[in-house]
């Protein structure tokens, strides 16, 4: 009865289908392809990381061996130090579990370390990415927090078989809560983006009037738990430089990173645990 009524009106609904049933079979089938051809893609970033990697190998096997011994016995050197530290860190652990008992404080979050190697580099004016050699097969989750030894690298956008992107700290698409080592005052972080050839660059915004910095004074950005992503006290980068805004309260001002980012061939992606492993494995 309906369809009859509607009589006037069938071309109209038929080539309506038709264009929506269109529209959709091609986003599925873009999205395939994608899919596809990233795959495909995947495994020959992987092989020339690989292939880098035997290179060095190689390389080392080819030193001297007077030079060899130079490099192990400082090797020795550090491991001795960083022992002590890692009992020093773990002593100030327990000091602070202590205490977040007696003040009734709730504990941080805890995370799984994943190293990860670097196989590719997308960097222009849009945005700024790396691609490592772990994906889903390894547990790498979307938005995991990544880091190296000279603080934040950025976080993971997209997870793939065998492979992840990472979304650098200096890509004009990444903002994040931070503030100033020693002050718990919020700040915002965001990336600049357009710098792949300079040092690593970001913007401070919202920043307290209060606060100064100079070249012989500078002030160390850090991480915030605010944003729900990176644990806190985490290096993104040091500020000199502060002016104020266009609203004539907060100022803003250049965050200079390591430049080190930039050719990062290794990188630690954080992965949250849930509550069951938390009771298994040592916190980070």
């Amino acid at each position: 009865m309906l369809w009859k009524q509607l009589e006037p009106y069938r071309p109209f609904l038929i080539l309506g289908a038709f264009v929506l049933g269109w529209l959709v079979l091609q986003g599925l089938a873009r999205t395939l392809v994608r899919d596809l051809f990233y795959e495909i893609q995947a495994p020959a970033w992987t092989v020339s990381s690989y292939i880098d990697d035997l290179q060095n190998s190689l390389a080392v096997s080819a030193t001297d061996k007077r030079a060899l011994a130079e490099q192990v016995r400082d090797l020795k050197r550090l491991n001795g130090a960083y022992i002590l530290k890692a009992q020093h860190a773990d002593a100030l652990a327990a000091e602070i579990e202590r205490l977040e008992g007696i003040l009734d404080i709730p504990e941080e979050p805890g995370f799984r370390a994943e190293t990860a190697r670097v196989t590719r580099r997308d960097m222009n004016q849009w945005w700024h990415r790396i691609t490592v050699r772990k994906g889903a097969r390894d547990g790498i989750r979307n938005g995991a927090p990544v880091i190296f030894m000279d603080g934040i690298v950025g976080r993971v956008v997209d997870v793939h078989a065998f492979t992840s992107e990472v979304e650098l700290v200096t890509s004009p698409r990444f903002r994040m809560a931070a503030n100033f080592d020693g002050d718990p005052r919020p700040v915002t972080y965001e990336g600049r983006g357009g710098l792949s050839f300079f040092t690593p660059q970001g913007t401070v915004l919202n920043v307290p009037s209060d606060i100064f910095v100079s070249d012989e004074q500078t002030i160390r950005l850090v991480s915030s738990e605010l944003g729900g992503v990176f644990p806190s006290g985490l290096t993104i980068g040091t500020i000199s430089r502060l002016t104020l805004g266009t609203d004539g309260v907060f100022k803003t001002g250049p965050v200079q990173m390591s430049k080190n980012l930039l050719s990062v061939e290794e990188v630690t992606i954080l992965i949250r645990l849930s509550d069951s492993e938390l009771q298994e494995a040592p916190r980070l």
